[in-house]
Formats: C-alpha cells, sequence, structure tokens
C-alpha cells in the first residue's frame, strides 16, 4: 500500500484509489485498527479451530506387548470393523502388567489422571475380580 496525500495531509490512500478504481480513501489508523484487530484475534480463532480431543481407551494388558500382540491385533482390527480407527477416530493408550498383579493399581491410577473415556483390561485366568 503506498499513502500519497492526494487531497489531504491525514488522508492513506489504498493502491485501488491510486489506480483509479473509485474507492474511497481509508486513514491510516482506520486501517491499523483494522490490521491490528485481526493480527490481534488470529490467534483465538487458531485455537478455536483445534480438534477437540479423540476418544480414548485405556488397555491395560496382563502380560507384555510381545506376549499380547495377537490379541491387541484383533481388538484393534474389531475396532476398526466398527469403524473406529486408532489415531484417526480414536486413541488408544497401551499399558502393561508384565504379569505384575500389583501394577494393575497404578496403571488405572494413571489412566484416570490421563482421563481415558474407557479402561479395557486383559486379565490373566488366574486373576478374579
Amino acid at each position: 500500500m503506498r499513502c500519497a496525500p492526494l487531497t489531504h495531509s491525514k488522508t492513506c490512500y489504498t493502491s485501488s484509489v491510486i489506480l483509479g478504481l473509485g474507492v474511497s480513501p481509508m486513514r491510516r489508523r482506520e486501517f491499523i485498527t483494522i490490521v491490528g484487530g485481526a493480527a490481534a484475534s488470529w490467534p483465538l480463532a487458531a485455537r478455536a479451530q483445534q480438534p477437540a480431543k479423540l476418544p480414548t481407551i485405556g488397555l491395560l494388558g496382563s502380560s507384555t506387548p510381545l506376549a499380547m500382540s495377537q490379541w491387541v491385533a484383533a481388538f484393534v482390527q474389531r475396532l476398526r470393523d466398527l469403524g473406529w480407527i486408532e489415531g484417526r477416530t480414536v486413541a488408544i493408550e497401551y499399558r502393561w502388567a508384565e504379569g505384575r498383579d500389583e501394577r494393575y493399581a497404578e496403571i488405572a491410577a494413571e489412566f484416570v489422571r490421563l482421563k481415558v473415556d474407557v479402561i479395557v483390561m486383559s486379565l490373566p485366568k488366574t486373576l478374579s475380580i
């Protein structure tokens, strides 16, 4: 934008006026106010457009990831069959007790802190609740 004092020393004309397009002049302060207001509200608009948190499943496995890999694959496949795609429509937080029963309580507490929406547990056959 070029400012040229064509008629008044405090009037700033946009390039459309200088090119003869007939747009009325805009004062410098008005322009700065508009641009400044837009710049100030831009971070708010950007924050408002962030996607919402995905629904989160807390998966608590009784064993190790390797030992439970087939079970986890079947679980994720069934979710996919139902339209739930990991990373796109649902998040899954994996935790492993690795055969130690005392880990269940601390993993469950961690899931509460993470605010997961549902906890899925794979329990060993010897443990009963």
